[in-house]
């Protein structure tokens, strides 16, 4: 996906053909409806779940992606109606468990900040900086005065990619692994990307859900969580 692009949300010089802009499947179920499954739409770049039922697009890969992308952490396979199931030729991400492993421990903690050992990204251990929701410009410039008065100097708001590298896609509620060590967890944060598709619109993690979506900037409708390099 590249966020800078819409109808499809792909790099300008592609090579692909035959692109339809609708949703496309994953092989990745989705944990809080195991009968559903995460699709991404082309025209804009969102991700949801849909039941696994209905009708999508599909487009195949191969390969294991050279250690760029991790792993998702799902770990078991559920068919249509939610059920676990063997995982044996399923062809689902429980499955092959493809991408980049986890270290262990993921997290590490201190003095209030906790290190992503997989992305090598820092994050407020408290995730709740404003002590409420607040809009998009609101939380650029909340993180800025914070990373004025901080040791460190480089604290800003993550863009969504950095948001969604903390999702377990084997949990929900919060979608985050299991023994995490962050607090103060909320629905949603704001991400410092900006829907392309509609730019008074910013992308957002839902936590709960592991979701990618986006809110209207004006509103005071989701919450902020810094990040460092």
């Amino acid at each position: 996906m590249d966020y800078q692009a819409k109808k499809p949300a792909l790099p300008e010089d592609h090579p692909f053909t035959n692109l339809f802009l609708h949703w496309y499947w994953t092989s990745t179920t989705a944990s809080i409806h195991p009968d559903y499954a995460w699709y991404v739409h082309l025209e804009g770049a969102r991700m949801f779940y849909g039941q696994k039922t209905r009708e999508a697009l599909f487009w195949p890969v191969r390969g294991r992606g050279n250690g760029i992308l991790a792993a998702t952490g799902q770990q078991f396979c559920f068919n249509e109606y939610g059920e676990k199931i063997d995982p044996a030729g399923t062809g689902q991400d429980g499955e092959s468990a493809l991408g980049a492993p986890w270290p262990t421990p993921r997290f590490t903690e201190q003095d209030g900040t906790v290190l992503d050992r997989l992305t090598g990204l820092y994050w407020l251990q408290d995730t709740d900086l404003c002590q409420g929701p607040v809009n998009w410009q609101q939380a650029l410039e909340a993180v800025r005065r914070f990373a004025e008065h901080s040791t460190y100097k480089d604290w800003r708001l993550p863009t969504i990619n950095e948001l969604e590298s903390l999702v377990d896609a084997d949990h929900h509620s919060p979608a985050l692994p299991q023994g995490h060590p962050f607090t103060a967890l909320q629905e949603g944060y704001w991400s410092s990307t900006t829907s392309f598709f509609e730019t008074d619109w910013a992308w957002v993690l839902y936590m709960i859900k592991g979701a990618c979506g986006v809110g209207y900037k004006p509103g005071r409708t989701f919450f902020v969580w810094p990040v460092r390099t």
